[in-house]
This record gives structure tokens, sequence and C-alpha cells, in this order.
């Protein structure tokens, strides 16, 4: 049976901790940003984890 492959999309935008959950980066920081606070901007700079309900979805996609 041949290997599966990873989806290139879920490994560039997700990594795993080593508790086994799931890193995201914050959305709305890409364009528009002199309309958003700075402390909004700032905030938004940290990485979130993936919701639980979300994980085994993103998982199945980098083959955990």
């Amino acid at each position: 049976m041949p290997k599966v492959k990873t989806k290139s999309s879920a490994k560039k935008r997700f990594k795993l901790t080593a508790s086994g959950k799931v890193k995201r980066a914050t959305a709305f920081r890409s364009h528009i940003l002199t309309s958003k606070t700075t402390k909004r901007k700032r905030k938004l700079r940290k990485a979130h984890l993936v919701s639980e309900v979300d994980t085994p979805a993103v998982k199945a996609m980098l083959n955990v």
C-alpha cells in the first residue's frame, strides 16, 4: 500500500505542540491594518490553538 501524503496546505499552516495540541496563526492580520488598533494587532501576533472540535480533522490532514 502506498504512503499517505500530507496535505501541503495544512503543513504550512499548522504545527504540533509537544503535548499533541495543534497551533495555528491568528486570522485578520494580513491587510487593511490601518483601521485596526495597535493593541489589536499586537494581540493578533500570538499563536492560538485549534479548537478541540477541529483538531481531529487537522491531525488527519497532517497524518498524525
